[in-house]
């Protein structure tokens, strides 16, 4: 150090990486201070009204400094330098933070070192990664009542686990659960994989899925939340996208027509899962997000980046925040715990000819999938397989026909609604209630009042089963259609 630089610090005086002191008193508190911060100097000998006291540089000095520092929990680096009379400590930012000093821990703030409350210090451990949601034990899981050995079995079939051992030392050897004074204690890993129903537990672990009519989170055509268990919210948030997404089909020649969707299963699928296996789980007030306008799908999750990775390392270099989760999600084949998801996601929109994936980091990380069939009008009319429904093709409707039809008055509301499924199911023979809440732009419950409605008095009836079936028009159902539709 020069003059004229000690000249331009007693200028600037104390400030977020500069501390004065005068003496001993509280060093051990200023390293901690720095060490969980950006780091900084400590210039031992100058007081806080930024003149020069000094102190006796020696040996037996910078030895006791450097007891200071290695008796702080974990140690702290430093390097000590001298001018003149005064010592300068220079305390690097710390690699295994938090630190602590024998008063507690204390961090910077402006140009003060304050000391970290009891909530505070919970905060720093998990945005340092020392705490872990996964790993924590959960108390208010039971075993004998909120335990699913169905659920354990089904992992251990496809983690490929034989049942060389019984069910509470394998779940211990999986890091799922532990034995603590004769009682087996699950930890949140264990609860999110072999919950009966999560829901039970948490509310905050669920997957949102969305429909929305048009390009902004206004009218809702259909919602589903999932919170059973972990598995089960990444198929069920797929069955919901499936329900929704256009296909289009290719002949190849082979007896089974190849089906496209338009946004690769693939991409969105490692997009779901990388939402619950990444999302900060001790955000108690947000869920995963799974939602489709018209002109894109966005799929978020609260926590953005884990820390320690870059936005330049995106894509390139893989850290964790749920490692446990990982590992179970990795031993049934749902993810590779490589860092290659990103990269496997974008190839599959090369390869299908669309826009690559945006990402957007912040305290929620999103990822949003470009649309690219025919929308326009579509919040208006109603779309199904990209295929847009134009509701102007009806006649004005005879309200005393359609009355007549359901046997009561209906709301002017109700017959728009009759109306628009009447027309769709005339248009297509067979329609999945998924295609009419697409094709109508009725929301989903609504539509499945409506559907009562046309099935108790005969126009409508359902064929197939609950998953794959679908509603189309009976004889009588037709006969109305033809009266009211052009």
């Amino acid at each position: 150090m020069t003059e004229k630089e000690l000249q331009l610090v007693l200028e600037e005086g104390e400030g977020y990486r500069i501390e004065f002191k005068e003496t001993f008193s509280g060093l051990d508190k200023e390293m901690v201070a720095f060490a969980n911060a950006s780091g900084g100097r400590i210039y031992l000998g100058i007081s806080d009204d930024n003149k020069i006291t000094g102190v006796s540089v020696s040996n037996k000095l910078k030895s006791q400094v450097q007891d200071i520092a290695n008796n702080c929990q974990p140690p702290i680096k430093i390097t000590i330098d001298e001018y003149e009379n005064i010592l300068i400590i220079t305390v690097r930012e710390g690699e295994d933070k938090p630190y602590k000093c024998t008063s507690g821990f204390y961090t910077r703030v402006g140009p003060n070192s304050q000391k970290l409350s009891r909530d505070e210090i919970v905060e720093f451990f998990q945005s340092e990664g020392k705490i872990r949601y996964d790993e924590l034990s959960n108390l208010k899981f039971d075993s004998e009542t909120h335990f699913d050995i169905k659920k354990f079995d089904k992992f251990l079939r496809l983690a490929g686990i034989s049942r060389v051992m019984d069910t509470a030392d394998i779940l211990v050897n999986l890091g799922a659960a532990e034995r603590q004074e004769g009682k087996l204690i699950f930890s949140n890993t264990g609860v999110l994989f072999f919950a009966k129903n999560l829901q039970d537990i948490y509310y905050h672990t669920a997957v949102v899925c969305a429909l929305y009519k048009g390009n902004e989170k206004v009218d809702v055509l259909d919602r589903r939340d999932f919170n059973e268990d972990i598995i089960g919210n990444i198929d069920g948030a797929m069955n919901f996208l499936k329900q929704y997404i256009p296909l289009r089909y290719e002949m190849t020649g082979e007896p089974r027509r190849r089906e496209i969707p338009e946004i690769p299963y693939e991409a969105l699928r490692e997009a779901v899962i990388n939402a619950v296996a990444h999302r900060d789980y001790f955000e108690k007030g947000s869920n995963v997000m799974v939602e489709m306008f018209d002109e894109r799908i966005e799929i978020s999750n609260f926590g953005g980046l884990v820390k320690g990775l870059k936005p330049e390392d995106f894509g390139k270099k893989s850290v964790l925040r749920n490692p446990n989760i990982a590992n179970f999600l990795h031993r049934i084949g749902y993810i590779e715990k490589m860092g290659t998801g990103i990269n496997k996601m974008q190839r599959a929109m090369k390869t299908a000819g669309l826009q690559p994936i945006q990402f957007e980091f912040g305290n929620f990380f999103t990822a949003i999938f470009k649309r690219t069939v025919n929308t326009k009008n579509g919040a208006e009319n109603g779309t199904v397989c990209g295929k847009i429904v134009d509701m102007k093709a009806f006649k004005k409707i005879d309200k005393e026909i359609l009355n007549g039809a359901v046997f009561g008055a209906v709301k002017e509301g109700t017959i728009t609604r009759l109306q628009k499924i009447l027309y769709a199911l005339d248009e297509k023979s067979f329609l999945k209630i998924s295609h009419l809440v697409l094709k109508s732009g009725i929301p989903r419950r609504t539509l499945q009042r409506d559907l009562a409605l046309l099935k108790k008095n005969r126009l409508v009836v359902f064929k197939g089963s609950p998953k794959t079936g679908g509603y189309m028009l009976t004889e009588k159902g037709k006969k109305l259609a033809r009266e009211i539709i052009e």
